[in-house]
């Protein structure tokens, strides 16, 4: 029997926070995505998709249902897991997030108090101010169908703090 010590968790080891994001897409293809509130300590001003940490106890689809639910009012029939990405930010974590396309939506629009959400053509969400990695990852989640293989992402930063994208199909 293996016991919680023997996984082999170790502060000394590199570890990863995971966290959720979601793109909702309409039966006619439209993205819903969300205008970081000014108040938010990240992301203020800039468009992204939904989602937010994985709390204790929850598993990434439970993560998902409810930061999607939490942040729209919504819920969806179909999931579609895209990819994950690894986020090397330099320090002794990292951050890995699992990206999926909600489909068959449900439920009403709600306010979030995250920011303002708003419904966009893919063609008029790569105009609007995205939050920078969207630019690349959004037409990779578009294209992404129920049955391909998950994309596999890793960012870190180079010596000038510029983002470096890397993605494996």
């Amino acid at each position: 029997m293996m016991s919680a010590k023997d996984q082999g968790v170790s502060a000394q080891r590199y570890a990863l926070i995971p966290r959720v994001l979601i793109f909702p897409v309409s039966e006619t293809g439209q993205i819903l995505l969300l205008e970081g509130d000014k108040d938010k300590k990240i992301w203020a001003g800039f468009w992204n998709g939904l989602g937010g940490h994985v709390e204790k106890g929850e598993s990434i689809a439970e993560a998902a249902k409810r930061e999607l639910f939490e942040e729209s009012g919504l819920t969806a029939e179909k999931w579609i897991h895209c990819g994950q990405v690894v986020v090397d930010t330099g320090q002794e974590r990292g951050i890995l997030f699992f990206v999926f396309k909600a489909k068959q939506l449900r439920g009403n629009l709600i306010e979030s108090k995250e920011g303002r959400l708003a419904w966009h053509s893919l063609q008029n969400a790569m105009k609007l101010n995205l939050v920078e990695d969207l630019f690349t990852l959004l037409p990779i989640v578009m294209r992404q169908r129920a049955n391909a293989h998950p994309f596999w992402g890793h960012y870190h930063y180079d010596a000038d703090d510029q983002l470096v994208m890397s993605f494996t199909y």
